[in-house]
């Protein structure tokens, strides 16, 4: 494998790695006012999120350890599964703060 594939894997790892870690903190921010405020349905579903969190670890970790030809399909299968996990989250918050605005 080339220099250069090594360095654009580490960039793309960096990347996802960066998103996943935005989203736990958020979860983690939500999930602390949610505990406070009692809103039961949406902690629920961080804490789902927060599972879901926990699997594209184990696939990024994957990811690193696959070889040429399985690279792209892990790859993409991560960057799905974080633009997923994205978007739940932001389906969270908005009903959380709806919730919030409705108290």
């Amino acid at each position: 494998m080339s220099t250069e594939m090594n360095i654009t894997k580490k960039v793309i790892h960096d990347k996802l790695e960066s998103q996943i870690n935005t989203v736990q903190a958020k979860l983690e921010t939500l999930k602390a006012k949610a505990e406070a405020t009692k809103a039961n349905a949406e902690l629920k579903g961080i804490v789902d999120l927060l599972t879901k969190k926990q699997a594209i670890d184990h696939k990024l970790a994957e990811m690193n350890k696959s070889g040429d030809a399985t690279y792209q399909r892990v790859k993409n299968d991560v960057e799905a599964r974080v633009a997923e996990l994205e978007k739940s989250l932001e389906a969270i918050e908005t009903k959380f703060k709806t919730a919030q605005a409705a108290r």
